[in-house]
């Protein structure tokens, strides 16, 4: 059967008790609905609650909660029980709350995301087997690191990190080390780029951590610095650090506007990057800026032009493609949204300093 994670938003003055008794209430008649809880969270400071729960379906778990306490969730995803373990750490109750007449579990699901990007840069690269041997030794040490700041990697592909972390502090640590290491050590054929954001794991949005992931990943593209801080992570640091301001080389957190622009940015062209017809007039129109106003605000911010953003952002997913060795070259430039394969070598080249199709043999 399918694993389910649910979101309840607790009322007012909820404990980790109560919490407790209702998923004490559940496991009593779970068999009724064929459901089996798994484990479950709960943070009081922020009052939320998530249960994991196998399930036939979505409707079988709101009927268990309503007839078991009547505190139906307000959201329910399904989810991949490697994924969850992760992200959070288990998919059952932790030890130290067993053998407990309520097996209370004050457990926050709340995380801090990061997202690290290495960047070829074979524009300057001599030594394409140098290169990759450095990359190798890098992302051996960008573990080493994570693991030791109690961090998780979820997710590595190629050369792009996914890490969870209890602790702000601790995934801000786990960046400053991997930019220290990148400084004194690594060949400067190779950059990258850090991204750290925080949230629950069920939101709208249907995968779990999605919105913490995509706030992460558009960081990367950020140009203020090597790590990029959503304001969430930087109150979230300060208070942690008895609210001195941060104020670290390399490190740069976004204000409110700032994060808001990134975010209407980012999430209009992950729907339309794949259409070659999509210009800076299509921006202009959506965003509701003037030609000189998103000039204006994307420069500080991203560093790009409109027109350079989004041939850039689709020249990353083409490279991030040759890398897999998915598709043919002609597939890829039709796949990222350049009119003609010929135009996509061209760019490719120009950014790259290598044609697309010497690139996928090396």
């Amino acid at each position: 059967m399918p694993i389910y994670m649910d979101f309840h938003d607790l009322p007012d003055g909820v404990t980790a008790a109560h919490v407790a008794e209702m998923h004490q209430a559940d496991l009593k008649i779970e068999h009724k609905y064929n459901c089996r809880g798994l484990t479950y969270w709960c943070d009081e400071r922020r009052q939320t609650a998530f249960c994991l729960i196998e399930a036939p379906n979505k409707e079988a778990i709101k009927e268990l909660h309503e007839k078991s306490h009547g505190a139906v969730p307000q959201r329910i995803i399904e989810v991949n029980d490697t994924l969850v373990e992760s992200f959070l750490g288990r998919i059952e109750d932790p030890e130290k709350s067993q053998n407990t007449e309520l097996n209370i579990i004050n457990d926050s699901a709340f995380r801090t995301l990061m997202v690290v990007k290495l960047n070829k840069n074979t524009l300057r690269t001599k030594n394409i087997e140098t290169l990759q041997a450095a990359i190798r030794g890098y992302s051996k040490s960008i573990i080493n690191i994570v693991n030791k700041e109690k961090g998780r990697v979820v997710k590595q592909e190629f050369n792009s990190f996914l890490m969870s972390f209890s602790c702000v502090t601790s995934a801000v640590e786990s960046a400053i080390k991997i930019q220290e290491l990148h400084n004194c050590v690594i060949t400067p054929d190779l950059d990258f780029k850090i991204g750290i954001s925080a949230g629950i794991p069920v939101t709208n949005k249907e995968r779990i951590f999605e919105d913490t992931i995509n706030k992460a990943e558009y960081l990367t593209y950020v140009t203020k610095g090597n790590i990029i801080l959503t304001p969430e992570v930087k109150d979230l640091y300060e208070s942690e650090n008895q609210n001195n301001p941060i104020n670290i080389k390399g490190v740069k957190p976004l204000n409110s506007t700032e994060m808001e622009f990134v975010i209407r940015l980012f999430d209009y062209t992950e729907s339309v990057w794949t259409n070659s017809n999509i210009s800076a007039t299509n921006y202009n129109e959506n965003l509701g800026f003037s030609k000189s106003k998103l000039y204006r605000t994307m420069m500080p911010i991203i560093g790009k032009s409109p027109n350079s953003f989004i041939k850039d952002f689709r020249l990353n997913k083409a490279l991030e493609l040759l890398d897999k060795q998915a598709s043919n070259i002609s597939e890829i430039a039709y796949q990222t949204g350049f009119s003609s394969p010929s135009y996509f070598s061209k760019c490719f080249q120009e950014a790259y300093g290598i044609l697309p199709s010497k690139y996928i043999k090396l």
